[in-house]
């Protein structure tokens, strides 16, 4: 067990993205296009969306700039292949963890502006986390749907 809340959080999103990179090395290349149905985003649309939130909730959390501000990268073509997905999507867990890497413990209780709300960085992570979560959760169905049994949720 991590003996600082700051080894803990590393060791939450280490395996929030050790758990997303599985997802999508499961998923076969012709799939990543995959849409339950047309509204919904596919299978590289998800993981793209939570690269997405990532950036978006770490930029205002560590007061760095969002690379990508402004950007959908669900939206983007050159992302939809399995090289580009997967290494689009592990920096933005890598931006996270290199947030959390340069901040004192203390710098977890102190608030800053994310939206219209005035949050500890502790509880935007946390949310950024049940993002991840539910995202990746709603690929499995995704799994199912083909006919594929879906990765392990890996909650511990």
């Amino acid at each position: 067990m991590p003996d600082t809340n700051l080894a803990l959080l590393t060791q939450e999103w280490e395996r929030a993205k050790a758990g997303a990179r599985e997802f999508i090395e499961a998923m076969p290349d012709e799939h990543l296009g995959f849409r339950p149905t047309p509204e919904v985003l596919s299978f590289a649309g998800q993981f793209l969306h939570i690269a997405d939130a990532n950036y978006l909730f770490a930029a205002p959390t560590f007061g760095i700039d969002n690379p990508f501000a402004g950007q959908k990268s669900e939206q983007s073509p050159e992302l939809q292949t399995r090289d580009a997905l997967l290494s689009f999507v592990m920096a933005s867990y890598d931006f996270i963890l290199q947030g959390i890497a340069a901040l004192a413990p203390a710098g977890l209780d102190e608030e800053v502006a994310l939206f219209r709300w005035t949050l500890k960085r502790h509880i935007i992570l946390a949310k950024a986390l049940e993002h991840h979560a539910h995202h990746r959760g709603q690929t499995v169905i995704y799994f199912r749907l083909l006919g594929m049994k879906p990765p392990s949720e890996h909650l511990f």
